[in-house]
């Protein structure tokens, strides 16, 4: 049974710092790319950030250099770390997997991300 379950969110003051987790169960993760997406109310879902199965890394122009994404093969992790947050980043961050770079195959359930003073 494949699970992808996200944590880490939470409420943060603008400027602040989060670090959301994904921990991937149920497929062979090394095979896998591995991302995160959010999507704010009333709008639609966006790519924020994927890390290939070597560890590549690519990002969405709104948050490049100020998110991290990262994984660990032996742990079956991703991780997105986000510096500098702005209101405009409250969503709910999913993470994603997709085999070898095709369209994400599954998707969790998301981790709910305010920033707000």
């Amino acid at each position: 049974q494949v699970q992808l379950v996200e944590s880490g969110g939470g409420l943060v003051q603008p400027g602040g710092s989060l670090r959301l987790s994904c921990a991937a169960s149920g497929f062979t993760f090394s095979n896998y790319y591995m991302g995160w997406y959010r999507q704010a109310p009333a709008k639609q879902r966006d790519w924020v950030a994927t890390v290939t199965s070597g560890g590549l890394t690519t990002y969405a122009d709104s948050v490049k250099g100020r998110f991290t994404i990262s994984r660990d093969n032996t742990k079956n992790t991703v991780w997105l770390q986000m510096n500098n947050l702005k209101p405009e980043d409250t969503a709910v961050y999913s993470c994603t997997a997709a085999f070898r770079g095709s369209s994400p195959r599954y998707r969790g359930q998301g981790t709910q991300v305010t920033v707000s003073s």
